[in-house]
Formats: structure tokens, C-alpha cells, sequence
């Protein structure tokens, strides 16, 4: 059953524009595994935590270093939660999140399906 869903679209050139006005967001953002990634996949990395919050429906108390975007070996993008973020989805039902990014030219975007159990 589908808990949650949320979507979010980064605009690349606005993102960099923030990032270099204040470069201590790339260390409050992201964890030390994303900081070396490209501009665009920081954009999407971006856009994924949003939609995550969309989808769980409660941004009170999120933490954004406890939602770290991993890639498995083919490259399919999932969410490592700890702390409250991973407390949160819990308690909202959600059991299983589906993450899908996308970069193209001066966008990316992310969508979240947040998945569970019929209460």
C-alpha cells in the first residue's frame, strides 16, 4: 500500500548559486560520502531529500545528514536513514521507500513512493 508520495525538481544554476554564497551548505546538507559528487548529483541528492519529506508528510525534526543517498552496484539510487529520519518513516507506516532521480540540463528532480502495510 502506498503511504507517501513526494516529488521535488532543483533548478542546477539557482542550487550553485547558493552553493557558492555559502559554501558551509554542501558540509550541512549532505554526508561526507555525497560532498564529492558533481554539481548536478548534489541537485538531485538535493531534490530526493525533499521529496522524501514530502512523502513522509512531516518535515519536524529531520536531519539532513541522517538521509544519505546510496547507489548499489548498477547505479539504482536508495536512502541510508538514521536517527530521526529513519524513526519518522517508521512511525508513519512507511516500510519500503522507492527513490528515482534525474539530471538534465539546468534541472533535477527526484521522486519517493513510500510504501507499507495496511494498518
Amino acid at each position: 500500500m502506498i503511504i507517501g508520495v513526494g516529488v521535488d525538481i532543483v533548478d542546477v544554476p539557482r542550487f550553485k548559486r547558493q552553493l557558492t554564497r555559502t559554501p558551509a551548505l554542501v558540509t550541512r546538507l549532505f554526508a561526507e560520502s555525497e560532498r564529492t559528487l558533481s554539481l548536478r548529483s548534489l541537485a538531485a541528492r538535493f531534490a530526493a531529500k525533499e521529496a522524501l519529506v514530502k512523502a513522509v508528510g512531516d518535515p519536524a525534526g529531520f536531519r539532513w545528514h541522517d538521509v544519505e543517498i546510496v547507489s548499489d552496484e548498477l547505479g539504482r539510487p536508495s536512502f541510508r536513514l538514521a536517527g530521526f529520519a529513519a524513526e519518522s518513516v517508521a512511525a508513519h507506516g512507511i516500510e519500503t521507500l522507492h527513490l528515482s532521480m534525474s539530471h538534465d540540463g539546468d534541472s533535477a528532480c527526484a521522486f519517493v513512493v513510500g510504501e507499507g502495510s495496511a494498518r
